[in-house]
């Protein structure tokens, strides 16, 4: 196929990127050029800019299109107006944030374009209407989970990983036996490659591991990657709003991580252990020197908490 990906620079993109040119795909990456521009030498670049609605250098036909980076719908629109029907299927990458409630999607926000928590969910919402729209049955939405993976710059993954690594008492905010779901980046990949590859529309969650973990389970597993063993200590009430990724500490909203994702696993999503995800992550983790992390706790004021707690 000829692929075209707005995006493919920074993490899901580039896990897309890679997938498709292992399958011996022709891809053409469309970007402001600013992200990582010296991946991919030998693949084609466009330059353009989707906030100024500048498409002016895609100026060839696609077989099918990955839209990674559509965030709000003038984005989904003006796209659709600048290649009109020089492309084939038209694949969003939208969010598991689009639901509101247990199988019910957030109400779009029509009067906005700045994206926050509140508002993720339902401008993807939005975008996802403005693909139907514009394209019917040529469109195919994926809804991703968390993602988890090399080169994913929310470290929220990352953050369990580096921590399990180091083994011994781990403190978790919120409770141990809460669920845990993250997709691993190159099997989102796949599933997005067979999918254009098979033609096929619809909608497709994409959520992992295949088999239910706890958050409790998923520490311990990271460590155990790491040939390391984890102690989970489950802090006071009072402290669980330290704001530890990944952790939900209301019962309510555990149904975030109850995703049901085994219709997209017939039709290609793979199923990547969760230890294979972890130790993969702690190699590029090791491998870019472990910088600072941009969530959860350092090890000075984790220590501390868990003397608290013993």
């Amino acid at each position: 196929m000829r692929l075209l990906i707005l995006g493919g620079t920074s993490f899901v993109g580039r896990a897309i990127v890679e997938t498709a040119r292992r399958g011996g795909h022709d891809v053409t990456i469309f970007n402001r050029g600013r992200t990582r521009p010296e991946l991919f030498p030998d693949v084609t670049r466009l330059t353009g800019d989707r906030d100024t609605g500048d498409y002016r250098a895609l100026d060839a036909e696609w077989d099918a299109v990955v839209d990674v980076s559509a965030y709000v719908p003038r984005h989904v629109g003006q796209f659709a107006e600048a290649l009109d029907d020089r492309i084939g299927r038209y694949l969003l990458i939208s969010t598991g944030a689009v639901y509101g409630r247990p199988g019910a999607r957030k109400a779009p926000e029509d009067t906005t374009e700045k994206i926050t928590a509140a508002t993720y969910g339902p401008l993807k919402v939005a975008c996802e209407d403005v693909a139907w729209d514009r394209y019917g049955d040529r469109a195919t939405i994926v809804r991703p989970g968390i993602v988890a993976g090399p080169h994913d710059p929310t470290d929220r993954f990352t953050y369990w990983v580096r921590r399990a690594a180091r083994g011994g008492r781990v403190l978790l905010s919120g409770s141990p036996d809460a669920p845990m779901q993250v997709v691993d980046s190159r099997d989102l990949a796949a599933l997005v490659v067979t999918l254009l590859a098979d033609d096929r529309p619809g909608t497709f969650d994409a959520t992992g591991p295949a088999e239910p973990v706890t958050m409790a389970e998923m520490i311990r597993i990271c460590a155990r990657s790491a040939g390391r063993e984890a102690e989970v200590v489950a802090v006071p009430g009072e402290t669980a709003g330290l704001g530890l990724p990944l952790v939900l500490t209301d019962p309510a909203d555990y149904w975030q991580y109850e995703v049901n994702s085994a219709p997209s696993r017939k039709v290609g999503l793979p199923s990547t252990p969760l230890s294979a995800t972890a130790a993969a992550v702690l190699a590029w983790d090791r491998d870019r020197g472990e910088p600072p992390m941009s969530v959860g706790l350092d090890p000075e004021n984790e220590a501390k908490l868990l003397t608290r707690s013993a």
